[in-house]
């Protein structure tokens, strides 16, 4: 893969992709990231690499709708936006280039994402479950996740001041869709990522007009 760092998926367990088996609760993942020293992407995707891509969506996608040091947005942006692309063209084993394994997320971040994400995935967790499979476990409905994913991940990416939360949001909730096998919450990410086009396209309507119309009051 030159640049490319693969990772074999064992058959046992996928990260939330193609298999019959309920997954390892988030929460539990969540819960056992070492937040006591700084990690590197890298590191971080390897001590998941059994839990992959629906842990991994979700663990990149929640910080960004969630209250975070300056500067999140750009260390797991683009991890993102390579994640959802994998899951979009079905492929079963993640890769990651080596310029984003080695970025750096600190302690301190760790610690707060770790500390304001366990109390919220046990509550949900409550509720999650694996229900209507035709939505999230064929290979093709999988697809479905990542294609509309992918493009949000894409406008998270961007730097919209306060444009990546909606976005944010609906990819985490399809990731928890994915990595918990429950339909209902993929389509909750669907509904969430309706909103957050339709938020975005009023905000960038809304933009447009004023600029226009300030313009137009400047030189007539």
């Amino acid at each position: 893969m030159g640049d490319f760092v693969q990772q074999d998926v064992p058959p046992a367990y996928d990260g939330g992709l193609h298999g019959p088996q309920r997954p390892v609760r988030l929460s539990d993942i969540v819960r056992s990231m070492d937040s006591t020293q700084d990690t590197t992407i890298g590191e971080l995707a390897d001590s998941l690499g059994e839990r992959a891509f629906g842990a991994l969506l979700f663990i990149f996608a929640v910080p960004n709708a969630i209250p975070m040091p300056p500067g999140t947005s750009a260390i797991l942006g683009l991890p993102l936006v390579i994640l959802t692309w994998q899951v979009m063209v079905g492929r079963q084993t993640l890769w990651l280039p080596q310029t984003i394994r080695r970025r750096r997320i600190s302690k301190e971040m760790l610690e707060r994402f770790v500390g304001k994400v366990t109390p919220v995935m046990a509550r949900l967790e409550r509720i999650l479950k694996p229900r209507l499979g035709f939505i999230v476990v064929p290979h093709l409905a999988e697809r479905l996740i990542g294609l509309v994913a992918f493009p949000l991940a894409l406008i998270l990416f961007l730097p919209i001041p306060f444009g990546n939360i909606p976005p944010a949001a609906a990819i985490a909730c399809l990731a928890l869709g994915l990595a918990e096998r429950d339909g209902a919450a993929v389509i909750a990410g669907y509904v969430l990522s309706a909103a957050s086009v339709a938020i975005l396209a009023a905000v960038s309507s809304a933009l447009y007009a004023g600029v226009v119309a300030f313009f137009h009051a400047l030189f007539g």
